[in-house]
């Protein structure tokens, strides 16, 4: 009988071959670092220049950074872009941790330092009625709840990848990942709306610099007329206008946001009660709007009803901008001060902060 040879025995050999690989090496980085110049190229040409991007590991930084007594400023985009931290730190004395996020719930936020029993130091809150009331489903609370699960969960790898990263960003333009990722960038093929499908609205495109403290300042292309600041500008509507709800939306969905709505004014009171119980501070801001925009808010979320209902339940001090002829300040596209504006609104907002927080 012939012996057999188990497959376990034979040895398989993968064939390699022969081709010039120190050549195709060298082809492949050329091609790579021509790619990779020309889409830097590209990038410059349409106007971005090398900037951080607003990140929840660049947030997780600002919120690790948040001492027992520090000055904590959350809230909305407005606040990022309109408080200036160098000109804050030299009215009230300390530096301002800045944890303000783009189209944010800052509820969360509050949320998270009056469960902080070592936090007994002062909150600086921009209160944009429409989005503070936002419901746990809405993407400015899933935001904010992002951001604080970066901070709460993250890695050894997720900080490795940060500091590589913002190397990255502040060299190259094209390190955008809010604009020009394939994803952002396949977004913006527009198709039209049908019986079953509403289109979302279109993000503002990139229109600021932010540094790694978070400062934040609109660019100057933003904050002169041209076709930037129409795209911001006329961005808005639709992000303030969302779709109705489809007509199948069963009952019980829109009792839970009606729940959920009426529930916010006492869980911020009760977080304001937590801060202040411990000796800190909580003071409520409404940042100046203008042209359409500031029509469509005041019509929609109307002083007298979310904000005065929150500033008496909560029992906080509250400084509305437009009380004060000092702060009234035009927004260049309609939401946000522009990058001097926003110094000298904040010099003018100091004496009103003092005052509010008993200096």
């Amino acid at each position: 009988m012939p012996s057999s040879t188990s497959n376990s025995e034979v040895e398989f050999r993968r064939p390699i071959p022969a081709l010039p690989w120190r050549g195709l090496l060298w082809a492949t980085l050329v091609l790579t670092a021509a790619a990779t110049a020309a889409w830097e190229i590209r990038a410059r040409s349409l106007g971005y220049a090398p900037v951080l991007n607003d990140t929840p590991d660049l947030w997780a930084d600002q919120r690790e950074a948040v001492k027992p007594d520090s000055l904590v400023l959350i809230g909305d985009s407005r606040m990022l872009f309109d408080a200036d931290l160098d000109v804050l730190e030299q009215g009230l004395g300390k530096r301002p941790i800045q944890l303000a996020l783009v189209g944010s719930c800052a509820y969360p936020m509050l949320e998270n330092l009056a469960d902080d029993a070592s936090f007994h130091g002062t909150v600086i809150a921009s209160l944009l009625p429409g989005i503070w009331m936002a419901p746990p489903p809405a993407p400015p609370y899933k935001n904010s709840v992002r951001a604080l699960d970066r901070y709460r969960q993250r890695t050894v790898a997720h900080r490795t990848g940060h500091h590589l990263g913002m190397f990255l960003e502040e060299h190259l333009a094209f390190m955008k990942q809010d604009d020009l990722t394939l994803e952002q960038l396949l977004k913006d093929v527009r198709v039209p709306n049908r019986a079953q499908y509403h289109a979302p609205p279109r993000l503002p495109p990139y229109f600021s610099t932010i540094e790694r403290d978070r400062q934040t300042r609109m660019v100057a292309a933003a904050a002169q007329p041209g076709p930037l600041q129409e795209r911001v500008k006329h961005g808005w509507i639709p992000l303030f206008t969302p779709p109705p709800m489809p007509a199948h939306t069963p009952k019980i969905v829109f009792e839970q946001i009606e729940q959920a709505f009426e529930a916010r004014f006492g869980q911020t009171a009760a977080a304001v009660q937590k801060i202040r119980a411990r000796g800190g501070k909580v003071v409520f801001v409404r940042f100046p709007h203008s042209g359409v925009l500031k029509e469509m808010e005041d019509k929609g979320t109307p002083r007298e009803g979310i904000w005065t209902r929150l500033i008496n339940e909560t029992g906080a001090p509250a400084i509305y901008y437009s009380d004060h002829p000092e702060l009234i300040f035009d927004c260049p596209e309609w939401s946000h001060l522009a990058a001097a504006d926003a110094t000298e609104f904040s010099k003018r907002l100091v004496p009103h902060l003092q005052k509010a927080l008993g200096e």
